[in-house]
């Protein structure tokens, strides 16, 4: 035992009564005078169970793997997990119209997606316009246009309550404004009756352009062009409903004819047209439609909405259309079971009838 101790150049020392509770390596530290003992960067347990509790102010952070490039024996550094990095998909783009994508689980190539529903948008008409071309607006008071134009409307209203009452079904709902030639204020008269059907208590209208070419009723009221009835016909997944603009005059909806196309009136005469225009009345019994097409003689959408009407008012503008245009017209009409001229332009009445107003009252 003496030898031992003789051959030993450190030999232990008795442990003291302060150092009783320090560990292992910090006893090595002291007696090599390295200073401070400093830990490894590492998780806590990662410390042998064998060199005790960490030295007093050392709170490693926890970490979800071993800093990169350290791994301790015995301890597997976890693979990092590597991002999946995906091609970000392009927005294709179908026929002529952009859109946000193509309809869901459709899209073959050239094919147009489903135009954007309007329905519920609130459209302001161009009141301003429509005072300085002659049109009898709202608010623009009474007038001897306005009053010839209550004359007209209640002639048709009074027309659509018959044929309910003898069960037309939608031909009870739906009027055809057309003339037989270009320039005869067909336009004027769809939107000023419109305007007067929109004013009645009892009924609301929709005024539909049908003037594909070129879209005279809303460029008149100041509306934008897009997607509409034909649109709806030639496309079963469409909703007609959804195309429907309402507008600042209480009463007053219009609708858009849709894209031209060199099919139109195929469109118009197929019998999906008829269940269309069923479901654009549907659940609204006092809905007037009021169809403003091309003229009779200048295109054939006329002549097939004619079947789908029950009332043709065919605008006849004095002293300039002749007779014999006007029978050409109505003859084409025949689709319909009740066409009627309106008499558009007149500068004089034989009966000297004025209208205005009549001391206090305003009619």
């Amino acid at each position: 035992m003496n030898e031992a101790l003789k051959n030993n150049p450190y030999p232990n020392p008795q442990p003291q009564p302060e150092e009783s509770h320090s560990s292992l390596i910090q006893r090595a530290m002291s007696a090599l005078d390295r200073g401070q003992f400093v830990p490894p960067a590492g998780p806590a347990d990662m410390l042998s169970p064998s060199l005790g509790a960490a030295p007093q102010g050392y709170a490693p952070q926890p970490q979800a793997y071993a800093p990169q490039g350290y791994a301790p024996q015995g301890y597997t550094v976890p693979q990092q997990p590597q991002p999946i990095v995906a091609p970000i998909p392009q927005t294709p783009f179908y026929g002529d119209m952009p859109q946000q994508a193509a309809p869901q689980g459709y899209a073959p190539q050239g094919y147009a997606p489903a135009p954007q529903p309007v329905r519920q948008q609130f459209h302001r008409i161009n009141h301003q316009k429509l005072s300085l071309e002659g049109f009898a607006t709202p608010g623009s008071g009474p007038s001897a246009q306005v009053e010839e134009f209550r004359i007209a409307k209640r002639q048709l209203l009074e027309q659509s309550n018959d044929l309910r009452r003898q069960g037309a079904g939608l031909e009870a709902q739906t009027i055809l404004v057309t003339s037989a030639l270009p320039g005869e204020g067909k336009t004027f008269c769809a939107i000023n009756l419109a305007m007067s059907i929109a004013a009645e208590k009892d009924s609301e209208v929709v005024l539909v352009d049908l003037d594909l070419a070129r879209a005279s009723v809303l460029s008149t009221l100041g509306l934008p062009g897009g997607p509409g009835l034909v649109d709806a016909i030639a496309d079963p997944r469409y909703d007609v409903r959804d195309f429907v603009m309402q507008t600042d005059v209480q009463g007053l909806s219009v609708l858009s004819g849709g894209r031209p196309t060199s099919s139109d009136a195929e469109y118009l005469a197929s019998a999906r047209a008829r269940a269309v225009l069923e479901q654009l009345v549907e659940g609204h019994p006092n809905r007037i439609v009021l169809f403003d097409t091309p003229p009779v003689l200048a295109a054939s959408i006329a002549v097939e909405v004619a079947k789908l009407s029950g009332q043709a008012i065919l605008v006849v503008k004095a002293e300039q259309t002749a007779g014999s245009a006007v029978q050409d017209a109505a003859g084409l009409l025949a689709g319909c079971p009740n066409v009627q001229a309106l008499l558009n332009g007149t500068q004089y009445s034989p009966s000297g009838r004025r209208f205005g107003t009549y001391h206090n009252y305003r009619g």
